[in-house]
């Protein structure tokens, strides 16, 4: 009995010096808090913090807590997968009802200029439908690779994931990016002026394993990959683009690829026209030349101002645009602000990119804020003072072969007014005078 006493005792006492120990912590924790707080007021001295950038006045009032300061949040697994918060409700994909006659060969677009970063949120990601998303089993899917092969293979989703892998950042973009603007401004919005292309990091199989696996013989110089979905997509790709560094991808941004992208498998053709990254792939048909032009989809040719058709225009060229002071935004006054943007190639990095603030007249460097990988977003930045003028904002992006992205005057002199692809022109943003009837609004024109 005496044992059990004891043993009771100790417990006791071991339970009550845990309580202290508890006491003791939280009535640090507590402390703390208090100290951090009083610290935090003591440096916040309205009377003397001041915003410079964007001509906001000095802060006149007191930080107060809010009502989520005096309850608690969602728990962990309120949601089985994380959405955006209902404060970013406005940024989504959108499109224009009059672009195309049916949502099932349609185009959504990227709201670019709510984009941070070089990569674009799955549920972002611009969509081009030709037949629409159909919902692809992958346990029953299978890519078959024939023609001038020596040994003509089947592969299953299983199959290709047990190959070797690669992960690259790549931009994708429609070749009609900006095609609404060929003969004058007809839109006032980056998304719509920029947002058919989005940047993300596409992980699969490097195609160049696949062709060794088969067994390339040597008269075969082209591909023809062709989609599962309705409208059977087929695209003639030369051999030397196909052996380069194009892939089989199975996964966007660390997830399995979205319907809308092609689940539950896809051609990346990194810096070429996105029609040539067939989605829901099945098929590859190694042969020894392109289809004919009737075979193929011939909306993709570009009609020179001769009467001449251009046919084959794979490589998306150097192209840049201010994202962030833009038509979607509007200037708050006179003071300092941050020309914002993004830059890219289909021929390889960014190397440089100008800004001016008067239509083009003079120029300064801008900054890069992101590494500049080759065929992806590269992000830049550029300080300037408003003084509440009429300004005019460009940008201009040079490339690693030279490439200079032209203005707009000189891309019509050579392509003309009849074009519907590849307008990589300069864009220009006039922002209104602040003591205008306009104050501080930004305007999509051709300058």
């Amino acid at each position: 009995m005496s044992e059990t006493i004891e043993k009771v005792a100790v417990q006791t006492e071991e339970s009550r010096t845990q309580s202290r120990r508890a006491f003791i912590k939280g009535g640090l924790a507590v402390a703390g808090t208090v100290m951090f707080t009083k610290a935090a007021e003591a440096a916040y001295d309205p009377k003397t913090a001041v915003k410079p950038y964007a001509g906001k006045k000095e802060i006149t009032e007191v930080l107060e807590d809010g009502a989520e300061r005096r309850m608690l949040g969602k728990g962990v697994m309120s949601t089985t997968y994380s959405m955006p918060s209902p404060f970013e409700k406005e940024v989504r994909k959108r499109t224009l009802e009059w672009l195309t006659p049916d949502t099932l060969a349609s185009i959504s677009m990227t709201p670019i200029q709510s984009m941070h970063g070089t990569i674009v949120p799955n549920g972002l990601h611009f969509d081009r439908y030709h037949g629409g998303a159909p919902d692809i089993d992958p346990a029953t899917h299978k890519l078959v690779i024939h023609g001038l092969v020596e040994r003509p293979l089947m592969f299953t989703m299983d199959d290709l994931k047990r190959l070797p892998s690669v992960s690259r950042v790549y931009v994708l973009e429609c070749p009609a990016n900006g095609a609404l603007e060929w003969k004058g401004v007809q839109v006032n919005s980056v998304q719509w002026s920029h947002g058919m292309m989005s940047c993300s990091e596409w992980t699969g199989v490097p195609l160049s394993v696949l062709l060794k696996e088969a067994g390339l013989k040597p008269e075969g110089r082209w591909l023809l990959p062709e989609g599962a979905d309705a409208s059977g997509l087929i695209r003639s790709i030369p051999m030397e683009i196909a052996l380069d560094d194009c892939m089989v991808a199975y996964a966007m941004n660390g997830e399995a690829l979205r319907p809308g992208q092609g689940y539950p498998i896809r051609l990346v053709v990194p810096g070429c026209e996105g029609n040539m990254w067939v989605k829901y792939l099945r098929r590859i048909k190694v042969t020894d030349k392109p289809l004919h032009h009737r075979e193929e989809s011939s909306k993709y040719s570009e009609l020179m101002p001769n009467g001449s058709i251009q046919r084959f225009s794979w490589t998306m060229e150097a192209n840049s645009v201010i994202t962030y002071p833009s038509p979607d935004f509007k200037m708050s006054g006179p003071g300092r602000y941050v020309a914002k943007g993004i830059a890219w190639s289909g021929r390889g990095r960014i190397t440089h990119v100008d800004i001016s603030t008067d239509g083009g007249k003079n120029w300064k460097e801008a900054k890069f804020t992101s590494v500049a990988l080759p065929k992806a977003w590269t992000r830049f930045e550029l300080e300037f003072d408003w003084d509440g003028s009429e300004i005019f904002l460009m940008s201009r992006a040079t490339d690693e072969t030279g490439y200079v992205q032209p203005p707009m005057v000189q891309m019509r002199d050579i392509i003309g007014t009849n074009g519907v692809y590849h307008r990589t022109a300069m864009v220009t943003w006039r922002v209104h005078a602040w003591k205008s009837d306009r104050a501080g609004e930004i305007e999509n024109v051709q300058y």
